[in-house]
């Protein structure tokens, strides 16, 4: 059996996407769902989902070992940053090689980076009017949104589209392809 463990800091939407896809799948489970804030949505979607959720603060995250110990015990096959906001530190990093999975709503390197993440990406893929945007799967190293890339999809943006047009497209992009994906990674 594969273990996923979901790290998520908003709704919670690719998290239930994920969830669902893997329910019926008698290969796979996700283990849990950490995140970051007390009032994430996502501990409400947990809960419908029947899925164990915790939450962790700042100090246990950076300053020391309780989270990394728990992640330890739950010996995940694949850690999931599913709309998860906070940089991972190095020795989660270091302890779970190539194991570390994020979804970007923009395709690297551009618009990555410190704050690049959900509307600040759209409205700057707005603001340059760029012509395409997609969505970018990599592994997760030291820095914000270097790690290795696993997957791109692409999406045209008519001149018409709105930043909140093209949240859309991206949220699509995202439901489609990310759970297939971790299902690629988990099965070589």
């Amino acid at each position: 059996m594969k273990r996923i463990v979901l790290f998520a800091s908003g709704s919670g939407s690719n998290v239930e996407n994920i969830v669902q896809y893997f329910q019926d799948n008698s290969e796979v489970t996700v283990a849990a769902v950490f995140t970051n804030k007390s009032d994430a949505k996502v501990l409400d979607r947990c809960k419908t989902l029947k899925i164990s959720a915790l939450y962790f603060n700042r100090t246990s995250f950076y300053d020391t070992d309780c989270l990394l110990d728990i992640l330890k015990g739950m010996k995940p096959d694949l850690i999931v940053l599913a709309g998860f906001l906070w940089k991972i530190p190095e020795k989660l990093v270091q302890s779970f090689p190539n194991k570390i999975v994020n979804i970007h709503p923009a395709l690297l390197p551009k618009y990555g980076g410190k704050g690049m993440y959900g509307m600040n990406v759209h409205n700057a893929v707005k603001a340059n009017n760029e012509q395409e945007t997609g969505i970018t799967i990599h592994f997760v190293n030291e820095n914000y949104d270097e790690g290795a890339i696993i997957k791109q999809e692409k999406t045209q943006i008519a001149p018409e589209d709105s930043a909140d047009d093209i949240a859309k497209k991206i949220h699509e992009l995202e439901y489609k392809h990310f759970p297939k994906v971790i299902d690629q990674i988990l099965h070589g």
